[in-house]
């Protein structure tokens, strides 16, 4: 069956991974996350690393060593994030990039550049504290 928008799987590893970092009470590791996620702990490493390149995370590494947030979970978007391991969303107004279309008008109703635009969006508004469980803010 065909899907219209997939996020890859080191985008979702990496918004997932931020997820678990952020709702985690003390640092957490690559196996845990592996654990949680069912994704290779060798993938998650590599997407962390990145993260921690671009300065979301703080990594420490040995046995009381693992992963946390370099910034409040209300200043991180889920842009941000995509961005850092997919690069810049990209709004274009061809699903095909085509720059010169035979036709008046596009085919699609220019509903793929009305997707992309809305994903954006939501995920630009979309930050990691407001996935963290009203339990685990209390704390």
């Amino acid at each position: 069956m065909s899907k219209l928008i997939t996020l890859s799987e080191a985008a979702s590893i990496g918004i997932h991974s931020m997820v678990l970092i952020a709702q985690a009470s003390e640092k957490i590791n690559v196996i845990k996350i592996a654990e949680l996620t069912g994704s290779s702990k060798h993938h998650i490493a590599k997407i962390l690393q990145r993260l921690v390149k671009d300065d979301f995370l703080s990594s420490n590494r040995g046995p009381y060593g693992g992963f946390s947030l370099k910034k409040k979970a209300s200043e991180i978007t889920l842009l941000k994030i995509y961005e850092s391991i997919e690069g810049p969303i990209e709004l274009t107004h061809c699903p095909v990039d085509n720059q010169v279309c035979p036709f008046d008008k596009c085919l699609m109703g220019n509903v793929v550049s009305k997707i992309t635009k809305e994903f954006k969006e939501y995920l630009s508004k979309s930050t990691l504290d407001q996935f963290i469980s009203k339990k685990k803010k209390k704390k």
